[in-house]
């Protein structure tokens, strides 16, 4: 048997570890086959597509530390002088999903290899974690600054968290092997808040500095190869460290939770005169979805029912 016929590949997975003695935690992620299915529902342009693909990639890292199984942690992205007027993710139990609404006619203007301000403008960024159990919420809002998502996300651990962070994103859009995205978090553990000083309020941290510089160095390639084992990278960062240790992580689905009955379900919430305005001349009521840009035709009276 050969070699080839043994390869499985690396991809739409997060990957946690640690590094005790540097008092650091990570995450890895890698999105292929999920993220085809979220673009193939729209046909984005280029420009689009690379800022969306990053985007569940970030979702993907950090709605893995949900501890919360049932709880769902939402990325969005909105402005109101940009090409895109909102960016929209989410993830819950592995599952992703994620849309972008832009200006169709300005988008033509942005550059090949666009920056964030190009596409945003001028906006914010925000980050809500929804827990099931407790049924808390907890949101964090910062202007949308930076070159890149990345750094926009860097930002708001920086200014909301006070957690220092680092963030790697990178896509490859490869035709017909379809679009990858990976990306890879670094943060300097909190030692505590009762009687101590924050971390992100020390002068100098060198454990944290000789980490962050590592970090630095994964490349593209690195985090969106699906030949390349998440384990493989980790090991290839630290592989000098005095102890890594893996944690695990879920393996990604696309996921949209939009079907008849939960629609069905959503309208029922609306007063029944409500409901008769939003019925068309046939008596249905017609949902879009934008996440999987299908349309759904609910029966008006069914939802009476």
């Amino acid at each position: 048997m050969s070699q080839e016929s043994h390869f499985q590949a690396d991809i739409d997975r997060v990957l946690g570890f640690a590094i005790p003695s540097r008092n650091a935690r990570g995450r890895v992620a890698r999105v292929g086959g999920v993220l085809d299915q979220v673009l193939s529902a729209h046909g984005y342009p280029p420009a689009i597509e690379k800022v969306l693909a990053e985007a569940l990639a970030l979702t993907a890292l950090l709605g893995s530390t949900l501890k919360d199984e049932g709880g769902q942690m939402t990325l969005q992205a909105q402005t109101e002088d940009g090409v895109i007027d909102l960016l929209v993710c989410d993830y819950r139990a592995g599952e992703l999903r994620g849309y972008v609404k832009f200006d169709e006619e300005r988008v033509a203007s942005v550059p090949a290899d666009p920056i964030l301000a190009d596409l945003f403008g001028k906006g914010y960024l925000a980050v809500t974690f929804d827990q099931a159990v407790s049924g808390e919420r907890y949101q964090g809002i910062v202007p949308l600054e930076g070159a890149s998502l990345a750094e926009a996300a860097q930002n708001y651990f920086c200014q909301s968290e006070q957690i220092p962070t680092v963030i790697r994103l990178g896509t490859v859009q490869s035709g017909a092997e379809g679009c990858r995205a990976g990306g890879l978090m670094l943060q300097y553990l909190p030692e505590g808040e009762e009687g101590r000083e924050r971390l992100s309020i020390r002068q100098e941290h060198p454990e944290w500095d000789h980490v962050r510089m590592l970090g630095e160095t994964t490349s593209v390639e690195e985090m969106t190869d699906p030949a390349l084992p998440l384990e493989t990278l980790i090991w290839r960062l630290f592989n000098e460290e005095e102890e890594v240790r893996v944690l695990g992580g879920p393996v990604l689905t696309r996921g949209c939770r939009c079907d008849p009955v939960y629609i069905g379900n959503v309208l029922a919430k609306f007063p029944e005169e409500e409901r008769v305005e939003m019925a068309d001349a046939d008596g249905f009521i017609r949902v879009d979805c934008a996440f999987c840009a299908r349309n759904f035709p609910i029966p008006a009276r069914s939802v009476a029912a």
